[in-house]
């Protein structure tokens, strides 16, 4: 029974975590705007809320007066990707990933970035001494050639903008588009028209409100910023974070992100160069998070480019690795990644076999079982033992009564006459929580199993079983490893909590993601089958 009991133990400390991770994001206090000191109040007086521009590294001088001009959006389609562009700052202001749905079966692409009421955009742009961003006013309004862009024939697309201000700056803002591919590149060409030498530093940063429903049943996945530095390959700072205290580090390369369920939204400036990375926290409540790259000097009658990257897509792991150093843990397997990642890895393969994730979860856990299965012979052999010392435990507490020092000692000799190790029930099981800990965050935060079907009912393996059918068969199959696991517990009240333990179970696990309880309905199936083997073994060695 220990073994059952650890495991139900395990699980429902994994349970109520997910209850308090809900419970943080449904009721806990939300961010509240800062109060700003004279700094920041300087800083807010020529930047709104919805045009926040970092400031500049360099020493602060009169902006170029902008040349007046109407914004517009213009649009861009990929065969991945749908994107508008605001031609005021060039921001990107609203992404939708064509290849992935807002909810199966309804034909209708999800939207990840927009700049409506719940705000989410990537803005870009150049300050600095002679930079054209740097401040609301300054802010350009770039010229384009057209309003729409298609990609056709699977070749790079390529969206050009120009700006020339008063000063005597060309400035030319140009992504690229990639074919099925949701990495954008991001290119400033500076041409210097000035008599003397011009200063810009070229930032990227990403804003969303954060007031965003993060909702997700009992389910806890993060909603909120991370950054990567050369020390610190993958940090999270959240929205209360950024509330909190602005981020300011200098690094190598590095990376900031937004992350939420299965995707993710990245800067990536030049890896060799040392960018400093910052939040911010606006007064309408918007978290943001970006990067400022060196500041770049310009002679006179020259030419510099400054350059960057974009990512706005699914948590592809592939991809994010080839991206950025550690850009890939954005897939967050938490403390236990260097188990899940080989197990994913694992998963991938089988899949690609099978063409199913719902078989290839089935083939994974029965690996991952049969694999341990050593140590769930040792983990019921040992329990099988210490039912058998039952009886005379119960002799040595009528023996010595309240006497705890006698008690112990002479239980200890017991168990070194018998040659049963008390731990050896529990060891085991030690060894293998991680293992499926490691499995459940696969399932959890691989974009893989979003909307991916099984057959019969389950359409979607990372929503809950729409009938409870598999709840329903998992309690079962606790109820029936609860039978058939050795009794060692006396205590009355004990073994009543231990009875209603399938049930609760059951109930926690409605909400669960269908294709976490397949992987542990299946897991119990085999848990069952190896009781059998192991207990008829013994019997069979017992008799003879």
């Amino acid at each position: 029974m220990e073994s059952l009991r650890s495991m139900l133990f395990i699980g429902l400390l994994v349970v109520t975590y997910m209850l308090y991770q809900q419970w943080q994001l449904d009721y806990a206090p939300q961010p509240v705007p800062q109060a700003t000191n004279s700094s920041q109040a300087t800083e807010q007086a020529t930047s709104s809320s919805d045009d926040f521009v970092p400031a500049s590294s360099a020493a602060n001088t009169p902006a170029a007066v902008s040349t007046v001009a109407a914004q517009q959006l213009i649009e861009v389609e990929t065969d991945v990707l749908k994107v508008k562009i605001n031609t005021r700052g060039g921001d990107i202001v609203e992404v939708t990933l064509l290849d992935y749905e807002t909810e199966q079966g309804s034909g209708i692409p999800f939207t990840i970035m927009q700049n409506g009421q719940m705000k989410y955009i990537a803005q870009s742009g150049l300050t600095g001494a002679n930079g054209i961003d740097r401040t609301v006013k300054g802010r350009p309004v770039y010229q384009v050639a057209q309003q729409s862009y298609s990609m056709t024939d699977g070749q790079p697309l390529v969206v050009a903008m120009q700006y020339v201000d008063n000063a005597g700056l060309t400035v030319t803002k140009t992504y690229t588009f990639d074919p099925s591919s949701y990495s954008v590149g991001l290119e400033y060409q500076i041409q210097n028209n000035l008599s003397a030498p011009a200063s810009v530093q070229m930032y990227g940063q990403l804003k969303q409100s954060s007031y965003v429903d993060n909702s997700s049943g009992l389910i806890p996945t993060y909603r909120g910023a991370a950054y990567s530095t050369k020390e610190e390959r993958y940090e999270k700072y959240d929205f209360e974070d950024i509330a909190d205290a602005n981020l300011n580090k200098t690094t190598q390369g590095g990376w900031v992100a937004m992350l939420q369920h299965y995707f993710v939204s990245a800067w990536i400036p030049a890896q060799n160069e040392a960018n400093q990375l910052y939040t911010s926290y606006t007064s309408a409540g918007d978290a943001v998070i970006g990067f400022k790259a060196p500041t770049i000097n310009i002679d006179a009658n020259s030419t510099a480019t400054t350059l960057a990257k974009f990512y706005i897509g699914p948590k592809d792991q592939d991809a994010l690795e080839q991206l950025a150093d550690g850009l890939d843990l954005t897939v967050d397997y938490g403390f236990l990644f260097m188990i899940s990642k080989p197990l994913f890895w694992l998963l991938v393969q089988i899949q690609s076999l099978v063409s199913n994730w719902g078989i290839a979860i089935i083939i994974i856990t029965i690996i991952v079982k049969g694999a341990m299965y050593p140590l769930t012979k040792a983990q019921y052999t040992s329990m099988a033992r210490m039912r058998e010392l039952q009886p005379k435990m119960q002799q040595l507490k009528e023996r010595f009564g309240d006497d705890r020092q006698k008690m112990g000692q002479a239980t200890m000799e017991l168990y070194r006459k018998e040659k049963v190790n008390p731990a050896g029930g529990c060891l085991p099981i030690l060894i293998q929580m991680p293992i499926f800990l490691a499995l459940y965050w696969v399932f959890l935060e691989s974009v893989e199993l979003r909307h991916a079907e099984f057959g019969l009912w389950l359409t979607d393996l990372s929503s809950k079983d729409p009938y409870y059918v598999l709840p329903v068969l998992m309690g079962l199959s606790m109820f029936i490893m609860q039978k058939m696991t050795p009794m060692t517990v006396t205590d009355p009240m004990q073994q009543k909590m231990m009875q209603y333990m399938p049930l609760v179970f059951t109930i926690f696990f409605f909400w669960f993601p269908s294709g976490l309880v397949l992987y542990w309905l299946v897991s119990n199936i085999i848990s069952i089958i190896q009781m059998k083997i192991i207990f008829s073994g013994l019997e069979k060695a017992k008799a003879s």
